[in-house]
């Protein structure tokens, strides 16, 4: 059973990526997003042999006094593997980057997932997961005529233990606050 350290976004900002999972589910046999049980977000890492104990700890130091990372997408891009998968691509994701970078300075890249390695990962966050090749060019059609831009607040980050989702920890992350807040 794998093991992902996630950054989530638990607030209201989340609303824009919900109702892209509500769209995109047409195209899937059974709505993939919804079916977690778990919030948009992002996923840094995916370990198949780690103590859970030694994944949330560091978790815990990678995202020690980290404050919630808003992102802003642009677009819906995918990934082509035995079925189509759709994600939000990140406009800036140099944020994401220096999280990702914090874990794999905690634990071995080598632990790792291969697609979740330093200089093999995509930030994005995942729009379907699961649309049949049957249903690729329609999915790609509207994914290329849906607007796509939001800013999502990811306020915690979370170890889980999947599937189904099962929250191991949670970090909540500092709130970020404006130049003009006083």
């Amino acid at each position: 059973m794998p093991y992902a350290i996630s950054l989530k976004c638990t607030n209201n900002t989340a609303l824009p990526v919900l109702d892209l999972w509500r769209q995109a589910s047409a195209f899937e046999t059974v709505p993939s997003m919804q079916g977690l049980n778990y919030p948009p977000h992002l996923t840094f890492a995916i370990y198949e042999d780690i103590s859970p104990e030694y994944l949330c700890e560091a978790a815990r130091k990678a995202f020690d006094n980290i404050p919630a990372i808003s992102v802003e997408f642009s677009g819906i891009r995918h990934f082509r593997n035995e079925v189509l998968v759709l994600w939000a691509r990140p406009v800036d994701d140099s944020a994401l980057r220096h999280a990702h970078q914090a874990i794999h300075r905690e634990i071995d890249p080598l632990l790792c997932d291969e697609h979740y390695r330093p200089n093999r990962w995509q930030p994005h966050c995942t729009i379907a997961m699961k649309i049949p090749m049957a249903s690729a060019e329609t999915a790609l059609t509207w994914a290329a005529e849906t607007p796509a831009r939001f800013t999502v607040t990811f306020d915690v980050a979370d170890c889980v233990r999947s599937p189904p989702v099962e929250i191991l920890s949670e970090i909540k992350l500092a709130p970020r606050y404006s130049a003009n807040h006083r």
